[in-house]
């Protein structure tokens, strides 16, 4: 009798194998001559060499899918088992828009004009500015983008950093060690991978470096290759910060650089990495730039008023 052992470590296996082992039960009915074994994070299967191959060819399937999508259930698995190629069982993926299927199948795609221009702009170019007011989506779309090329082994990992900008509170008086006196600033960035990482893949990521969340003063001294890196809230990056941040960028590596020059917490006198950096690369080829605006606002219907409403009072002063 032929085995094949399945390394399930890159899925979750409670919820592939469902409820109560509902999915496996399933499986196991469609191949009723195999005897399947699943323990933790690892498939045994027994039998004839040619079912193994087929049960391979599928189990492959599935697990493409479910890196894919994040969810998985029987009239998933009907159709894999009984499609004649990877293109017959793949979801409708509704619009071209669509960006990462999120966790439990949520769609996550740009829902503006401005966005899916933003998508377009990234892919045409390894660096990227995304220049727009609060609630315009931009780190949010830069996640979705960076989660994609990982999907897609694109990329070898995601590097996410922010300016610890201290605005109006010392770091060294907050309590805890370092990891809980910075992960305030990066509250937004892991929202966002929640949103698109089942939470015990998101670990194991984080565990492993894949994925790396850290301040901007980090990145000093660093090459950056193979990686998706996000450069979040850079209007508040100084010169020197900016600087040195667009010259980590090493082979294979896409830099997705957001930020709001009208929230700029540095002290008086300081210029803007960002504003500067936007007047020195924008005739750089390979530099990419968008700028988004209050149409673009996803967030609650009153965030466009609120932007308007300032705008509006900084206009007349």
């Amino acid at each position: 009798m032929n085995e094949l052992i399945i390394d399930l470590s890159e899925s979750n296996p409670r919820e592939f194998f469902g409820v109560r082992n509902k999915n496996l039960a399933f499986l196991k009915k469609h191949f009723p001559k195999l005897k399947i074994v699943a323990r933790g994070s690892t498939m045994k299967v027994f039998g004839d060499e040619e079912q193994l191959q087929e049960f391979d060819k599928r189990i492959q399937m599935m697990l493409e899918h479910y890196g894919k999508y994040n969810t998985m259930d029987e009239n998933i698995m009907e159709r894999v088992l009984t499609s004649n190629s990877r293109e017959d069982y793949d979801n409708a993926k509704g619009s071209g828009d669509t960006l990462v299927h999120g966790v439990s199948g949520k769609i996550i795609k740009a829902k503006t004009p401005n966005q899916r221009k933003l998508v377009e702009l990234t892919k045409k170019n390894d660096m990227v500015f995304a220049i727009g007011p609060a609630g315009t989506g931009k780190t949010y779309m830069g996640v979705a983008m960076a989660v994609r090329a990982l999907k897609e082994k694109q990329v070898k990992r995601i590097i996410m950093t922010r300016p610890a900008v201290e605005a109006g509170e010392n770091l060294g008086f907050l309590p805890g060690d370092l990891k809980e006196k910075l992960d305030p600033y990066m509250q937004p960035i892991y929202d966002a991978l929640r949103d698109m990482i089942p939470a015990e893949k998101l670990s194991t990521y984080i565990e492993k470096g894949i994925i790396q969340i850290a301040p901007l003063a980090f990145m000093r001294g660093r090459t950056l290759d193979g990686a998706f890196v996000i450069l979040d809230e850079a209007q508040n990056t100084t010169h020197a910060q900016m600087k040195m941040f667009l010259t980590r960028m090493g082979k294979d590596a896409k830099f997705f650089i957001t930020g709001d020059p009208g929230q700029i917490d540095l002290p008086r006198r300081v210029i803007s990495g960002l504003k500067e950096a936007l007047l020195i690369l924008k005739d750089v080829d390979g530099v990419g730039m968008m700028y988004l605006d209050d149409n673009d606002v996803v967030r609650h219907r009153l965030v466009k008023k609120v932007i308007a409403a300032y705008k509006d009072i900084e206009n007349r002063n």
